[in-house]
């Protein structure tokens, strides 16, 4: 799985190719709100972790760890996750939710590249740490089904877009470029849908 392929003039390995097609369907799978989203993402969780090892970016390998954990609560959370134990509906952070969100990416960045630079190999400490903790912060929210996840991701998926290029992970780095458009489009998607369900619940009101 780590023999060099050529593929449309990039370089990359058969881990790295099944691993970008893997991520492409979970994200085309969360803009459609689609439960099974949660398998593709631990699977293409576990193929990148060792793909990041390869790499040396231990703290996005590590971040695929806390992926898979957090996915298996977030299909939970997708399936039984309102208070009712109905389907989950997408909904907006309130503005300390936000206050919330941003300390939270902060504090884990200063951990993380701490961590990064005291214990690892990295030549990347400080992206490696920012990214990972915004990653971390945007699967949380995606999870809950947070429309501003989709914001989180634009931003990490452009900045990882120039860390993987530094990193010669070619295809991974066209990933986060696709990734960036599919942000975009799932923004637009979630934000009809928590209209149009809070227009549904405001008939059901004057009914």
């Amino acid at each position: 799985m780590n023999e060099t392929l050529h593929l449309l003039g990039l370089s990359t390995t058969p881990l790295e190719l099944l691993s970008f097609i893997l991520s492409v369907a979970t994200v085309w799978l969360n803009i459609r709100q689609n439960h099974w989203a949660w398998l593709f993402a631990i699977l293409s969780s576990a193929m990148y972790g060792a793909v990041f090892f390869q790499s040396k970016l231990y703290g996005d390998m590590g971040l695929q760890v806390v992926f898979i954990t957090v996915s298996v609560w977030g299909w939970y959370q997708w399936l039984h996750g309102d208070d009712t134990h109905d389907r989950l509906p997408v909904t907006q952070l309130t503005w300390p939710g936000r206050a919330v969100a941003m300390l939270g990416w902060l504090v884990a960045f200063i951990a993380l590249a701490w961590f990064l630079l005291s214990f690892t190999d990295t030549d990347v400490p400080f992206a490696d740490g920012f990214l990972t903790a915004g990653s971390l912060v945007g699967q949380l929210l995606l999870s809950r089904k947070k429309l501003e996840n989709w914001h989180v991701w634009i931003v990490v998926d452009v900045l990882y877009v120039a860390l993987y290029v530094h990193k010669g992970l070619m295809l991974t780095a066209l990933l986060y470029g696709l990734f960036v458009v599919m942000a975009a489009i799932g923004l637009v998607a979630w934000r009809r849908s928590m209209l149009a369900e809070d227009e549904a619940s405001a008939s059901m009101v004057l009914k």
